[in-house]
């Protein structure tokens, strides 16, 4: 018999407790959490059949929390349990009801009543679960489902392999193309000579644009996309979004608006990279599509409740503008206005498709509105928790202004000639004394020779790859040499491979292509921290 999940959510840990010896049964696995904002984490990864829900919480009340929980489609069906102790009043219970609860109880809990309740909603859920059962029985024939999942588990593996094995052999020279890149452009050069590296550059990204795209699109396909919500400050993310499009803007003779509206909260808890991915895309989209007039980026906060407020991303332009019949099927994989889009204006169809899904997983929308001939305008809507506390500005210095280091000897390991000297050369301008191999052995046969400050590993090599050389510094060396700060270098894009790195000792892992800012900090990080 299946497991159903009941989870509890109360600020007060004692009532946690109590509900739990009340509601112990061998059918149920109890979840329990005091925070509102985890209970929503829990909820959209688990499948959560029934909820009990305190009302009156510090976080955000129980109210707001099951109104967001029955606006999203994930967990919609879920039953909901409201439990109070602020008030008898029917006005409280007529409110829990129509945000979408089933029940609600008052406290002090009468035992026997909350245990019936719970079980006769306990076995409503296998009812349901039952018929679904049935019904799927009915629709198939059995031996074809089962073949049908061998081929679709080994499709699935084949599909892995195959992009750990693309993101590695095309990011790592793409890797290799910007650092060169980065060294040309702090060389001499004469106009023409920046122009062009300012060419090889935008169309080094521009591959990887397309590359990432196509990894996104696939993780999250493969349900292993994560949204990791963080103190995100809305200007920032704005900022970084138009400051790195203006160019592309400018070369164009397009105007680049950007208006926040005064009651937008400066800091938020979002997944700013999503965040800033789906930004980047809608703006991206935008510019291709538009030849002259404006590209306009609004940000508003139309509702408010409680410590949540819902904010609108409104991106407008004066482009091309998308037939009406075309409006739904933009957001789906592969699809574009019309038959030569993709000849005219460049793209791969995945841009939109991959902002519709990370929308979804963040638990907002998109929307689209269009006039063929006068402009689109797309609207990103979600809800944020707002931050009140000021977690202060982080200056990020731009990369030829990074501080030296002080004769620092650093061990890289790396495959690839043009990595190696890329990295080698960087690393020399960082006053870092780099020795350079080429697989894991090598490693180990030079960190019985030398000391080293820090390693840089690549994943994978010929002879021995970065995670058997890392567990053997880890197990098999002198103590001095197991605590060397390890730092992967990874062109890996499935987070199990970076789970495998880390559980195999490195202390980080830098993905390829590495931002030079980040590899700094890790630098400057590992190497205080050994001090």
């Amino acid at each position: 018999m299946d497991l159903i999940k009941l989870l509890i959510v109360d600020d007060r840990p004692e009532n946690i407790v109590a509900l739990e010896a009340l509601l112990k049964r061998d059918e149920i696995e109890l979840i329990t959490t005091t925070s509102p904002n985890e209970a929503l984490r829990i909820c959209w990864e688990q499948d959560i059949a029934i909820a009990l829900i305190d009302v009156q919480m510090p976080e955000m009340d129980g109210f707001e929390l099951v109104e967001i929980l029955k606006s999203n489609p994930r967990t919609r069906e879920m039953l909901v349990i409201f439990v109070t102790a602020i008030s008898t009043e029917t006005k409280y219970a007529v409110r829990g009801l129509s945000v979408g609860a089933v029940d609600y109880l008052y406290k002090p809990l009468d035992p026997y009543i909350t245990s019936a309740k719970v079980d006769s909603f306990i076995q409503l859920v296998r009812y349901q679960r039952e018929i679904k059962h049935k019904n799927e029985e009915l629709e198939s024939y059995q031996k074809e489902l089962i073949k049908a999942k061998d081929l679709a588990i080994q499709g699935k593996q084949t599909k892995e392999s195959f992009l750990a094995n693309m993101s590695h052999e095309i990011r790592t020279p793409i890797n290799g193309i910007l650092g060169l890149i980065y060294l040309l452009q702090n060389s001499n050069l004469d106009d023409e000579q920046k122009r062009i590296i300012e060419l090889l550059k935008d169309s080094s990204e521009s591959l990887l644009g397309v590359i990432n795209d196509i990894l996104d699109f696939s993780k999250i396909e493969a349900g292993k996309f994560k949204i990791v919500r963080s103190e995100t400050r809305i200007a920032h993310v704005v900022g970084s979004v138009t400051g790195l499009l203006k160019a592309k803007a400018d070369e164009k003779g397009l105007l680049m608006k950007v208006v926040v509206e005064e009651n937008v909260p400066p800091l938020v808890m979002a997944d700013a990279l999503r965040l800033n991915q789906i930004l980047l895309n809608l703006l991206s989209n935008a510019i291709k599509f538009t030849e002259k007039g404006t590209i306009s980026l609004f940000v508003k906060a139309p509702e408010n409740k409680g410590n949540l407020t819902r904010l609108q991303f409104i991106v407008n332009d004066t482009g091309i503008g998308i037939p009406a019949d075309k409006h739904d099927r933009i957001f789906e994989i592969f699809e574009q206005a019309s038959e030569n889009t993709g000849h005219v204006y460049g793209g791969t169809g995945l841009g939109l498709s991959i902002v519709k899904k990370l929308a979804t997983l963040m638990g907002g929308e998109i929307s689209v509105e269009s006039q063929e001939g006068v402009g689109s305008s797309f609207t990103f809507a979600n809800w944020f928790k707002v931050v009140t506390e000021d977690a202060g500005k982080v200056s990020v210095k731009s990369v030829s202004a990074l501080e030296k280091f002080d004769n620092l000897n650093i061990l890289v390991a790396e495959d690839n000639t043009i990595s190696q000297f890329m990295i080698r050369k960087i690393l020399a301008g960082w006053n870092i004394k780099a020795d350079i191999v080429e697989n894991g052995a090598q490693v180990l046969e030079k960190i019985n020779q030398n000391r080293y400050d820090l390693i840089l590993m690549d994943t994978y090599m010929p002879v021995m790859g970065g995670f058997e050389a890392t567990r053997k510094i880890r197990t098999e060396m002198p103590e001095e040499v197991r605590s060397i700060p390890i730092i992967s270098l990874s062109a890996a894009v499935l987070d199990e491979e970076k789970q495998e790195a880390l559980d195999a000792g490195v202390n980080d892992v830098l993905s390829k292509p590495f931002d030079l800012n980040v590899l700094h900090e890790m630098i400057d990080r590992y190497i205080r921290k050994a001090d």
